[in-house]
């Protein structure tokens, strides 16, 4: 008999016909209270989950006594409480790498496009206003050879590094956990402290997961020690950014601009100061949407939880001592 399998998100027809290969599959729409209330039988057979979204906690995991994998088709997995997966021995898959080279064009087109205000610039003109010569009231700031400090130097920071240092000549600076030999060598990256980072970077590019150190480290106090002229992007996790402090930070002139692709709540509520500010971009999480990028996530995701499933889990493990 096939392993049961509750599918909380749509795939492409050839990835539905894949798993539904090797286990029985029952799909639903997402993880509400509602869909888990009406797929309650599913859930207490579930021996895996596939999806993306959705809080999975132990009053989840109280409701899916047999489970024993879960695959997200995300590289973050801040909505799994990963000391209850542990607990109960549920092995958690995800997807980090087949995102990196998409997520890093999104930061870089977030750098470009904040500097040279591509955006409200481009509205603009849509609107008619490019009536003559376009005067410094138009004009940006220059990206080349401006100091890049990269808050996080995972798989995506060092790609980032890579557009940044070959491609326009930035100066790299790094704050992470350990030193990163690759960046170090490849890119010329200088690790420093998170002040020296703060007060040197032109553009501060975070790619940070969020944890409890991670929450809110970019705050009051450190947006006061960057530069007047710097730019902060964020395409980690929304929460690493106290938001009320940047908006009040862009606000001020504390700040340059910013370039944002992850918020504190999402969708961006409409009434957010952010969406009225000229110096902010604002991008609905698109980091890794493209069509190429979710097909490669959602492939990555089935491969997972098959690998997990059938005990040869060999990459992409968050707990992996749960496989000893």
């Amino acid at each position: 008999m096939k392993p049961s399998v509750v599918l909380y998100k749509s795939l492409p027809e050839d990835l539905r016909s894949r798993l539904d290969e090797h286990f029985a599959v029952t799909e639903i729409n997402g993880l509400t209270p509602e869909t888990i209330s009406q797929h309650a039988d599913a859930l207490q057979q579930a021996e895996g989950l596939l999806g993306s979204g959705g809080k999975i906690d132990a009053a989840f995991l109280a409701k899916t006594p047999k489970l024993r994998a879960a695959s997200s088709v995300s590289v973050g997995v801040d909505n799994f409480d990963i000391p209850a997966l542990n607990e109960r021995g549920v092995i958690l898959m995800h997807t980090p790498t087949v995102l990196t080279e998409t997520v890093a064009d999104t930061m870089m087109a977030l750098v470009l496009s904040s500097a040279r205000r591509v955006v409200e610039v481009a509205e603009r003109v849509k609107d008619g206003k490019w009536q003559s010569n376009i005067g410094a009231d138009w004009f940006g700031i220059d990206v080349h050879h401006k100091k890049m400090g990269i808050l996080g130097m995972g798989r995506i920071g060092l790609a980032l590094a890579q557009r940044a240092h070959l491609g326009f000549s930035m100066p790299i600076l790094y704050n992470a956990r350990k030193h990163h030999e690759e960046a170090e060598q490849r890119f010329d990256a200088k690790y420093c402290d998170l002040d020296t980072l703060l007060k040197e970077s032109d553009f501060l590019c975070i790619s940070l997961p969020l944890t409890d150190e991670t929450h809110h480290l970019i705050g009051r106090e450190q947006l006061a020690k960057m530069k007047p002229s710097a730019v902060l992007i964020n395409a980690g996790r929304g929460p690493v950014v106290d938001e009320e402090a940047l908006i009040a930070a862009l606000q001020e002139g504390t700040i340059h601009a910013a370039g944002l692709d992850v918020f504190e709540k999402e969708p961006l509520p409409e009434n957010s100061p952010l969406l009225k500010l000229p110096n902010v971009v604002a991008l609905p999480h698109i980091g890794s949407a493209t069509h190429e990028t979710r097909y490669g996530m959602a492939r990555d995701a089935v491969d997972n939880l098959i690998a997990a499933l059938s005990g040869k889990v060999e990459k992409n493990c968050v707990n992996p001592q749960l496989l000893k």
